[in-house]
């Protein structure tokens, strides 16, 4: 008998449309920041809508690195976010010698609880920056609304929310300063690596095409596509080495055209799932509220207590069925360095933990097909029963 081809965690999904737009870059000679990627950046801030500005940078924590930098996070500032999440969120606090304070999370959203970040606010505290875990959207409303009362900025970690919708508008065009989302190989749409910055700032907006690139006054494409003299320009500040490329971009372009279709098949392997699963001894993820969007970047499901399995060995079942799985996340105040630089313990963010411990993450991706995800199902409902 043939052995069953294994089934990865994620795959990209791309199609001859990026692989003709990569090979034109290729031809024409530009490979960097350049025509490309000035075309990504217009397409998805009318994609976003609400006179939004775009700027493309080589990944999501470059943008969220960029965005506190440009609301002027500093040294022993404070910023707000939880524990439940990727590092990346974090540690581009530390990047500038600020402080990240953690708020557990609400167990039944896996988001920040918005009810518990009032208490966390000191007079150090300048940001928030709320991360909509797995494609699900914040209590955004709530949020702002501390926001403005402590004239506090807000960044969004969008990097798993394109496109979600909250209270009927796209994340990205809500009130917040900024919004950073992501192209990693694994998210909703990709460019390899790659990441976007929103915001409706002219201010930040400036500040970050400045920083991106070596904190210059102009930059590559403008000085090197010129019919006139234009080699001069001025260092403004120490920037940075976060432009995208054209290459990327290319892919960017047509994987944008495809971000709708792309979630509403996510959404169908979604409900297919926890249709599939009523019966079993776990907990499956929380869909968006009426009228709402989920991105639905990952399948994040929790076994039960009276599960007869562990998460750990659940997993590794999988593996030998030919299935890949994986854990998001394991919370930042778990991992050495934050336990250690901030003296946490793991009893601090009970939810977050409870939720980490139970929690592990299907095989979801468009390239699926109806025959791999039901192989997964029977999987899971074998080990299960």
């Amino acid at each position: 008998m043939t052995a069953q081809p294994f089934i990865p965690f994620a795959l990209p999904d791309i199609d001859e449309a990026e692989i003709t737009e990569v090979v034109d870059s290729l031809c024409s000679g530009w490979v960097t920041t350049g025509p490309k990627t000035k075309r990504f950046e217009s397409d998805f801030a009318e994609f976003i809508g609400g006179n939004c500005e775009a700027i493309a940078v080589n990944s999501a924590t470059a943008g969220l690195h960029l965005a506190l930098e440009a609301i002027g996070i500093s040294s022993g500032d404070e910023v707000i976010t939880t524990p439940y999440t990727f590092t990346a969120t974090a540690e581009v606090i530390r990047y500038l010698g600020a402080h990240p304070v953690f708020v557990d999370i609400d167990p039944n959203t896996f988001n920040i609880d918005p009810n518990k970040i009032e208490a966390a606010i000191t007079p150090k505290t300048k940001a928030i920056i709320p991360v909509h875990f797995a494609g699900l959207a914040c209590e955004m409303e709530n949020i702002l609304t501390v926001a403005r009362k402590y004239q506090l900025k807000v960044v969004e970690d969008a990097a798993h929310a394109l496109p979600t919708y909250y209270r009927g508008q796209l994340i990205g065009s809500l009130e917040s300063d900024v919004t950073v989302f992501s192209f990693y190989a694994t998210k909703t749409i990709t460019t390899g690596e790659g990441g976007m910055i929103v915001t409706r700032n002219p201010d930040i907006a400036n500040r970050c095409k400045i920083m991106r690139l070596h904190g210059i006054s102009r930059d590559a494409f403008d000085r090197y596509t010129s019919n006139k003299p234009s080699w001069q320009y001025e260092v403004l500040a120490p920037g940075f080495k976060y432009n995208l490329t054209d290459l990327a971009s290319s892919i960017g372009i047509h994987q944008l055209k495809k971000a709708n279709r792309f979630q509403k098949r996510r959404q169908e392997m979604a409900e297919h799932y926890t249709s599939e699963f009523s019966d079993l001894p776990l907990l499956a993820p929380p869909s968006a509220f009426v009228g709402d969007i989920h991105a639905w970047h990952l399948y994040v499901l929790r076994l039960k207590l009276e599960a007869s399995i562990p998460r750990d060995q659940f997993i590794e079942e999988m593996i030998k069925r030919g299935i890949g799985c994986s854990v998001h996340f394991i919370p930042l105040h778990l991992h050495p360095y934050w336990r250690d630089t901030y003296k946490l313990k793991a009893e601090d963010f009970p939810h977050a933990l409870a939720t980490y411990n139970q929690a592990l993450s299907l095989p979801m991706y468009t390239k699926m097909t109806v025959e791999d995800q039901t192989r997964v199902i029977a999987a899971v409902r074998d080990i299960l029963t």
